[in-house]
């Protein structure tokens, strides 16, 4: 009777240049967008607490950051903006502004370094003083209202210079009504990437933080965010926005929600990004800090796990630290 050999999967683990000629994912800067938060104060510089080395950029320190993506090989900057609490009001009039903050910001980052993509939050949150979305009556979030402020929102970041929508609002119908208003307009060429499957996650403290919205928040969002329990939905959400018109789709949060990139992905074969969010950034950041994980590891780890779900790239905090380690 025959012997067979022995089945060794070590053999193929035991040198690095194994490992590399046998490895399924890969991750380079081609992979990360760089989250950004911007602000309007005076200091070109200020830390975010609860994110250890993430700061708030003034728009001039915003474009050294795309001349450093730029160089790092990062193709993307998707911008957040921290306002003045004193411009914030309950219809987010400030969203629209042509010379405010985002505006400003999205100039002086194609100035330059032209480049580079520059992706736009399309949100109320952080322009409004209740902190949602969207317009808000009787403590209900106006979906219909909302979506046409949403649209003058896109209008006006395509004017000043944006290269991609990014619509996070999570109202029903509003990538249709972008679509059609960026084409009104001559901006065929302005991409839509849709929050698709945005769920109402408790991941997201040091991001309301960030962009200064945590204190004024009333309520929760669980009435337009997605249900952390359903994954079918998310399919259906990703469908009626791709049928609207979104080019390319998003999950957020990260890592809770491998399960769903991958299924996004394999369902519809579309570009599909993933976002690695602030609680998820802080969680590794505060665990590195005090020892309990190498967090270099940790952080790359967590980016190849994206991949491998699927996901076409990362929006991530750690993309300029990422970049570099990958660079060599």
């Amino acid at each position: 009777m025959a012997q067979f050999p022995t089945t060794r999967l070590r053999r193929m683990r035991q040198h690095d240049w194994t490992r590399r000629l046998m490895r399924e994912t890969t991750l380079t800067p081609s992979d990360l967008i760089w989250t950004l938060v911007v602000s309007d104060r005076a200091n070109p510089r200020e830390p975010v607490a609860s994110m250890p080395g993430v700061d708030r950029l003034s728009p001039a320190a915003a474009a050294d950051a795309a001349r450093q993506a730029r160089a790092l090989g990062i193709p993307a900057i998707a911008l957040f903006p921290h306002i003045d609490p004193a411009l914030k009001n309950a219809a987010g009039s400030e969203a629209g502004n042509p010379d405010g903050l985002v505006a400003q910001a999205i100039k002086a980052m194609k100035d330059a370094a032209p480049e580079v993509g520059i992706i736009c939050d399309v949100a109320l949150d952080p322009f409004t003083d209740h902190g949602h979305d969207g317009l808000m009556e009787d403590g209900v979030i106006l979906n219909d209202a909302t979506v046409e402020r949403l649209c003058d929102q896109a209008l006006m970041q395509a004017r000043a210079g944006c290269d991609v929508i990014a619509p996070s609002d999570m109202m029903d119908g509003r990538v249709g009504e972008i679509r059609a208003a960026l084409d009104s307009e001559g901006f065929e060429h302005v991409l839509i990437l849709s929050y698709a499957a945005k769920y109402a996650s408790a991941f997201y403290g040091p991001y309301r933080d960030a962009i200064g919205s945590s204190a004024a928040l009333k309520g929760d969002k669980k009435t337009y965010q997605m249900d952390p329990a359903n994954t079918d939905e998310a399919l259906r959400e990703v469908e009626l926005d791709i049928a609207e018109g979104a080019d390319m789709v998003m999950v957020k949060p990260g890592l809770p929600y491998l399960d769903i990139v991958a299924r996004v992905k394999t369902a519809f074969a579309l570009p599909t990004y993933v976002f690695q969010v602030s609680g998820e950034y802080a969680m590794i950041e505060a665990a590195a800090a005090n020892g309990w994980i190498d967090g270099e590891r940790a952080m790359l780890e967590s980016l190849m796990a994206f991949r491998r779900a699927g996901a076409d790239g990362v929006l991530t905090y750690f993309a300029p630290r990422a970049a570099k380690i990958l660079n060599g």
